[in-house]
């Protein structure tokens, strides 16, 4: 199910402008759901607390950077540049890491996770910002902007969840 959800979000990324707003929607809701499946297994390796902990942990950080990158004043492209780029060396040294099986390695990975994707929170908030403040003359655009904005976000929240659940996990 990861591969398909991977193969959705290359798909729906890369192939947005020429699918229409029905269709870019319709694969969303599927990955959604396929994410929900994804994600329903942690329920089989941690306990409710630490998933609840973990949760509003995430939902509460989520909301104070999103109003951070809605109503500052502060340009985060570079935030944004930088956090992407960190993302590409957070991927591949979690790769690397699968053969190292390296403690320190796994516990700096899941640090830089955090601050990383609360950049992105931030950062995509405002680019949402100023695409809807910018205006469109195409409602086609527009909604599909929408559809990738979301998409942004709701990975951005995923994997912030997902790096916190590290730290409060308590096994069953």
């Amino acid at each position: 199910m990861i591969f398909s959800e991977l193969a959705l979000v290359a798909f729906l990324s890369r192939r947005i402008d020429k699918m229409s707003v029905s269709t870019a929607t319709i694969v969303f809701i599927i990955y959604s759901m396929i994410n929900g499946l994804t994600l329903s297994s942690i329920f089989f390796m941690f306990t409710y607390k630490s998933i609840a902990v973990a949760f509003f942990i995430t939902a509460g950080t989520f909301v104070i950077m999103s109003v951070y990158g809605y109503v500052t004043k502060n340009d985060l492209t570079n935030v944004g540049s930088i956090c992407l780029m960190g993302l590409i060396g957070l991927i591949l040294a979690s790769l690397i890491n699968v053969f190292m099986k390296s403690q320190m390695i796994y516990w700096i990975i899941s640090y830089a996770g955090i601050l990383i994707f609360i950049g992105l929170i931030s950062y995509d908030t405002q680019k949402l910002k100023t695409i809807c403040n910018t205006g469109f003359v195409n409602e086609d655009i527009e909604q599909k902007n929408a559809i990738v904005g979301a998409l942004s976000l709701y990975l951005d929240f995923i994997n912030l969840f997902l790096i916190i659940l590290k730290f409060f996990a308590r096994r069953d």
